[in-house]
Order: structure tokens, then sequence, then C-alpha cells
């Protein structure tokens, strides 16, 4: 079996982690603006999948965002429930509590993100682009 060639990684600041997010959806939106509200020290950066660098990330790593956010960390990508165990290691202090999930087995964890993502549409909604950010926090998106 020969692998697949994957596009080049597409040039962005690595020198923080990445969170790509579907920025039509409700929950993901809402879930964006609760993470920059906490992210105090301005560990992670945010960009819509919808954007180019979005599209070109999702392309890179051989995913699809319907399917899944993505959470690109030092060059690797993370996705559905480790990712959000990586996102809580990344913002540390009581994050690290969270990171408690990982007991539970990944088949299960991502059989429930996938079923709230399926959904994700008809249980949440949808908003223009970025609709429920902030002005503040669009400044803060890539």
């Amino acid at each position: 079996m020969t692998d697949t060639i994957r596009p080049p990684l597409p040039e962005f600041d690595m020198s923080r982690p990445l969170f790509i997010f579907d920025g039509v959806c409700v929950l993901c939106s809402g879930g964006v603006r609760f993470l920059m509200a906490h992210d105090k020290s301005d560990r992670i950066r945010f960009t819509p999948a919808q954007s180019p660098l979005g599209r070109a990330l999702y392309v890179h790593f051989g995913l699809d965002f319907d399917e899944t956010y993505l959470l690109v960390d030092q060059g690797q990508a993370y996705a559905r429930s480790s990712g959000y165990l990586r996102l809580c290691a990344i913002l540390g202090g009581g994050w690290h509590l969270l990171r408690i999930g990982a007991i539970i087995p990944e088949c299960l964890r991502d059989w429930v993100y996938r079923i709230i993502a399926r959904n994700r549409y008809r249980w949440f909604g949808t908003a223009g682009y970025c609709a429920l950010l902030t002005e503040e926090q669009r400044k803060r998106l890539l």
C-alpha cells in the first residue's frame, strides 16, 4: 500500500497552537468564544475552517471539517476527543483536571463526539460567518 501524498503544510505562525473551528456553527463558535474568554494568556490562535488557512489545513491533514474541528500543535493535528484532551493540557491550570476523560476509551469518546458533530446544525443551529464572536475576538483570528 502506498502513502498518499499530502499537500505541504501551509505557511502560518506555528509558535502557538491553532484551533480551527466551523465558523457558521453556533455550538462551535460559542465554544471558541468560551475558549477565548478562558485563554487569559493568549496561548491559542484561532481560525475558521472556512478560511483559506483552515481549508488548507484540513486538506493537508486529510480531514473533513464536517466531521471534526482541528487543533494543530507543533505541526501535529489533533481532532475529536483527543484534541480536547490536548487543548486542556495546553490551557493548563484547572483544565488539567478534565484530562481525566482520557480514562474513557477513545472509541467511546469519539462515538459521542461524532453524534454531536453530525447533529450540531440541527440541535444548535447556524449563524453568519463568525457572527457570534465580538469584534475584539475576531481580531484574534488568523
